[in-house]
């Protein structure tokens, strides 16, 4: 019979997490015996360096920028983050933000029976372009749901290898042609140097003004200023956004009062229920793990995101 792994689970114990680890077989232990660590802080406090018998570290989101930053990740070990883990919760969110925005229940909410304003405004989905920027696992989610509403998908991603569902796929070299062809664009793209402000003021005004735009991804995608400029200019409708840069917004930042945007604080993917969403993920890289498998949203080592 194998003997149990030996995991530690860090910086403090969680009880889906847990039950996680120990329906897959391991054990929870101490980080000097342990073989695997699951890491469920932020990268203060990571224990650098690990011990050398620790062989598999699993962290607990999927933006991991920070630990790239601090030089953690190291080729002596495997290292896995929370890469599609949390894609139907982000994906459900996206949908709500853009058909909230298309519907106007923003501004209902807003000005009550405003019927002269409201109702000009409001907008389908079906029959709709959209395009999703960072065609990785929330798009794989969303996409569906998309074409449930009757609305059809241009996914970029760095490759350009068709993503399933999409009418057409573009690698990111070609990322120019999109915005001319969609109607509206949700951001599920990584935060690295390439994608930093990709939304600016000319890709904006690429954009057709009846343009809804939604990020669950990062909020360093987004020059927010331009943003502010286009919204108050008419250059795009709207505006869903549950990611900023900073986080949260200035309590005196202008795109609070904007009638055409709508802000959640970052719970597409609400960190209340973060570690029982993650649990039954980390049990299948735990048997994985013990059997010697190819690990689920494995990261490499001078990887940028």
């Amino acid at each position: 019979m194998t003997a149990p792994i030996p995991v530690a689970l860090l910086p403090h114990s969680d009880p889906h997490l847990a039950e996680a680890i120990a329906s897959a077989g391991g054990t929870l232990a101490d980080l000097a015996e342990a073989r695997a660590l699951v890491w469920i802080g932020n990268v203060d406090g990571f224990p650098d360096p690990l011990p050398d018998t620790i062989e598999w570290v699993q962290l607990r989101l999927a933006g991991i920028e920070s630990f790239l930053r601090a030089g953690l990740l190291d080729d002596r070990r495997i290292w896995t983050n929370a890469s599609g883990f949390y894609a139907e919760n982000v994906a459900e969110h996206a949908l709500a933000l853009l058909l909230a925005g298309l519907r106007q229940i923003n501004v209902a909410v807003l000005r009550h029976w405003d019927e002269k304003a409201i109702d000009p405004a409001v907008r389908s989905l079906h029959g709709s372009t959209v395009g999703i920027i960072g065609a990785g696992g929330i798009a794989r989610s969303l996409i569906p749901r998309l074409n449930a509403c009757g609305a059809q998908v241009i996914a970029v991603n760095r490759s350009g290898r068709p993503v399933e569902g999409a009418s057409t796929t573009l690698p990111a070299s070609r990322i120019d042609e999109v915005w001319g062809l969609v109607d509206h664009v949700v951001l599920a793209a990584p935060a690295t140097d390439e994608t930093r402000h990709l939304i600016n003021a000319r890709t904006l005004a690429a954009l057709p003004r009846h343009a809804w735009l939604i990020n669950v991804a990062r909020g360093p995608l987004v020059d927010e200023v331009a943003l502010r400029d286009a919204l108050v200019a008419g250059e795009i409708a709207g505006a869903a956004l549950d990611v900023t840069d900073p986080e949260p917004p200035d309590a005196n930042d202008p795109l609070w009062d904007l009638p055409n945007v709508i802000i959640t604080p970052h719970v597409a993917n609400p960190s209340a229920g973060l570690t029982r969403t993650m649990a039954p993920w980390l049990a299948e890289n735990l048997r994985r793990f013990t059997a010697g498998g190819d690990m689920l949203a494995v990261v490499r080592p001078g990887a940028d995101y």
